[in-house]
């Protein structure tokens, strides 16, 4: 009998994984949903039965669970997803905290698979997710030698607080989540900076990319940007190759990688938008041309779903795999 759980039931991506959940059928016997003390006793109809979130406890942690997709931030993860796995529990935590940790997994489907030294798999950060599915089979057919992002992400990447800052600040509300307007404005900021300039987010991206290619000496580096946009980050990539290439190559490449839609015909406006991705699972690549400020360098415009490729579906999708290698899906 497999039960699952779900950490972080009542927010933004904890819903979007139980949408995902019931839409890719995942089977499960027994589901319990887990909250903080603030949101335990809400009442949530899935797949026409009605479920009590629960608070989440260590005591109810120590029980059995099969699975656990985690969603509930950093602090919590560390407290309660150990707990869970000695336990017996899988645990997939879409928090930051387990991501560098040397022994847990830090996987996308499309790019690597889980080997299981701790039974705790990290699913990346969003905007790294969606840029390593591209690069993968670029890396793969040509090397890669440098990547350079620069990100535009949604206000929805910081929850509900996000969202009610752009909202409210539409209507003139000073922002509570943000430390400057996100309504009408772009943020060079996103999480707290490092003394060398660089944010926690950019960060991530730079590290956990390398990780995640199995690249360690890839030079990695970032910006990342708050924009005023509801769902569906963008990211700008601009990527050096090892092997020579042309334009076409690399489309053919993206062309033919799962979970990759390539729109790139600017002559007829035709190129990836948040708008187009926001609600869909795939990465979307388009605009790609050459850099003729670098040898062999190329720029890729890439969008995907945060809260469903970058955060809920990933996840998911890490537990269709487990399934399937158990020969339970």
């Amino acid at each position: 009998m497999m039960k699952l759980a779900i950490v972080g039931a009542t927010g933004l991506v904890g819903t979007k994984m139980m949408e995902v959940v019931e839409h890719r059928n995942i089977p499960f016997d027994e589901l319990t949903l887990f909250s903080s003390r603030k949101s335990a006793g809400q009442l949530i109809t899935f797949k026409g039965q009605t479920y009590e979130v629960q608070e989440l406890t260590e005591e109810r942690a120590a029980e059995h669970f099969d699975y656990v997709l985690m969603s509930a931030g950093g602090s919590t993860s560390l407290r309660f997803s150990p707990v869970f796995e000695q336990a017996g529990a899988v645990v997939i935590d879409n928090s930051s905290a387990f991501r560098m940790q040397e022994d847990i997994d830090l996987i996308v489907p499309e790019v690597n698979r889980p080997v299981l030294n701790r039974a705790i798999i990290a699913n990346p950060n969003c905007s790294t997710i969606q840029s390593v599915v591209p690069l993968k089979p670029l890396a793969d057919q040509f090397g890669l030698t440098r990547v350079a992002y620069t990100t535009y992400q949604a206000v929805s990447g910081s929850g509900l607080a996000g969202l009610n800052d752009l909202r409210e600040g539409a209507k003139g509300a000073a922002p509570v989540n943000y430390p400057h307007p996100i309504h009408n404005n772009v943020l060079p900021h996103i999480d707290v900076f490092g003394e060398d300039g660089y944010t926690k987010e950019e960060v991530k991206m730079i590290e956990e990319t390398k990780k995640i290619l199995n690249l360690p000496d890839l030079r990695v580096t970032a910006t990342c940007v708050r924009v005023p946009v509801e769902d569906s980050h963008s990211v700008a990539i601009n990527v050096t190759l090892e092997k020579p290439a042309t334009v076409e190559e690399l489309r053919e490449v993206l062309k033919n990688q799962q979970g990759v839609v390539l729109i790139d015909d600017v002559e007829n406006n035709q190129y990836p938008l948040a708008i187009d991705s926001t609600g869909r699972d795939e990465v979307f690549v388009g605009r790609i041309r050459e850099d003729e400020s670098l040898d062999n360098t190329f720029h890729i415009w890439c969008t995907a779903d945060n809260l469903l490729k970058g955060a809920a579906l990933n996840a998911v999708q890490i537990l269709e795999v487990l399934l399937a290698e158990r020969g339970e899906a």
